[in-house]
């Protein structure tokens, strides 16, 4: 998932991943508006995304945030959140069938400078593979056709730090101002790339592409803006 901004410097981002129990989905979302609530009558001050995932089974919502270094997580908790952990425990943890927590290092050398203002749905796509150097050298070819045809990458790269065998290894997070959005043709990366550097060369790269993932798949997120901070 994805910050609402990037500057060119790299950022860890947190990323929660909660699996709401089926049913619950109109109390998870008041326990959170409570949680917020809180947090903010307590001068709590770090921010946070809430996003709802569009495709998929069940209900799954994405908290993110981000952290410039990884010396942030020695620091004291925030006393905002202390204040309001029993809001978690009485209104939101009761509607939680499980959350799945992982950490991701932004790539600015991939990816655009910053989301457009008012990006409010994200497609996100994932990817496990077997040739890291090989992948991330792709992506770097792809992007620098993108960045001479347009002007900039189409989204925001990052790398997915541990997390275990069903955690992707890198994903990209294109952004949309809305789901009309969707609806605008443009011609896709491969086109891009064959454009400038004929096809040939793009049939190579790709087949390069095909061999260094082991699996990939894509889901969009939905900004949830009553639920972020």
């Amino acid at each position: 998932m994805v910050v609402l901004s990037q500057e060119n410097e790299s950022f860890l981002l947190n990323m929660s991943e909660i699996s709401v129990k089926y049913g619950h989905t109109a109390q998870f979302i008041e326990g959170v508006k409570s949680w917020k609530k809180c947090y903010k009558e307590n001068d709590g001050k770090e921010p946070w995304n809430m996003w709802r995932r569009v495709q998929g089974k069940g209900s799954v919502f994405t908290l993110t945030s981000a952290m410039a270094n990884w010396a942030e997580m020695d620091e004291d908790s925030d006393p905002a959140a202390k204040a309001c952990r029993m809001t978690v425990v009485n209104s939101i943890r009761p509607h939680v069938k499980g959350i799945h927590y992982n950490i991701a290092r932004s790539m600015p050398d991939y990816s655009m400078d910053k989301l457009p203002e008012g990006t409010t749905v994200v497609w996100v796509y994932s990817v496990k593979v077997n040739n890291s150097t090989d992948f991330k050298d792709v992506v770097k070819q792809v992007n620098t056709a993108l960045k001479n045809a347009e002007g900039s990458s189409r989204g925001l790269w990052y790398g997915v730090v541990g997390g275990g065998p069903d955690v992707p290894d890198y994903f990209v997070s294109t952004p949309f101002k809305n789901f009309a959005d969707l609806d605008n043709d443009q011609d896709g990366v491969w086109k891009i790339y064959e454009d400038a550097n004929g096809k040939k060369k793009t049939d190579a790269l790709r087949a390069k592409f095909r061999a260094s993932v082991s699996s990939d798949w894509s889901y969009m997120y939905e900004l949830m803006p009553e639920l972020s901070f």
